[in-house]
């Protein structure tokens, strides 16, 4: 009994040296995996998905509009705040930062999820005859946000940009209050991506 006890106590004391050795490349790890970005490409459209409070998605889709990648923004609007659709907000601030309001299409709508988005947009980007989108999201957004996309509509192709995230950074997540909260419920809504829930 006490050669498992040594045994169980050496196995412990090794994982939690390992685990304090290699910390920064497991939780780096961790948060690399919710990032899969691309360099912007040519596209029909920029698409914005709503839950950005920070501004910073639909702030980066309007420069690829300004430097000429996509000739507009479709943002995604889901209602709820204080009687106004996100893509009011979105819209107006941009505007505000200088960006024209022709660079804009609104897309109201009452979903609650990505994959809500992917469905209600898929109608709008067929009858506009999108072949190629640039979905523009918070880098820890990506990954998910382009798999959902490709899986509702496999016939567009998905150019995913990531918008930088005034919390969220690979290498460092855990060292801030609000990334660790962003970063848990990433991870919850993408395991629950797997499992279609």
């Amino acid at each position: 009994m006490m050669r498992v006890l040594r045994v169980a106590v050496l196995v412990a004391g090794s994982l939690a040296a390992v685990g304090f050795v290699f910390h920064n490349a497991v939780l780096g790890a961790i948060g690399g995996y919710l990032v899969r970005e691309q360099a912007p490409g040519k596209a029909d459209i920029a698409i914005v998905p709503g839950g950005d409070w920070s501004g910073k998605r639909i702030l980066t889709a309007a420069e690829l509009v300004r430097q000429g990648y996509a000739p507009v923004v479709l943002v995604s609007g889901p209602s709820g705040e204080y009687g106004l659709h996100e893509c009011e907000l979105a819209i107006a601030f941009a505007v505000k930062a200088g960006y024209p309001e022709s660079y804009f299409r609104h897309m109201e709508h009452d979903g609650r999820s990505t994959r809500d988005e992917a469905l209600l947009a898929a109608p709008i980007l067929r009858q506009m005859h999108v072949h190629t989108a640039l979905l523009v999201t918070s880098s820890f957004h990506t990954r998910r946000a382009g798999a959902v996309f490709r899986e509702v509509t496999p016939d567009i192709t998905y150019i995913v940009v990531g918008a930088p995230d005034q919390y969220f950074s690979v290498n460092g997540w855990w060292r801030d209050r609000e990334a660790r909260k962003i970063t848990l419920l990433e991870w919850t809504k993408t395991v629950a991506n797997w499992f279609k829930l």
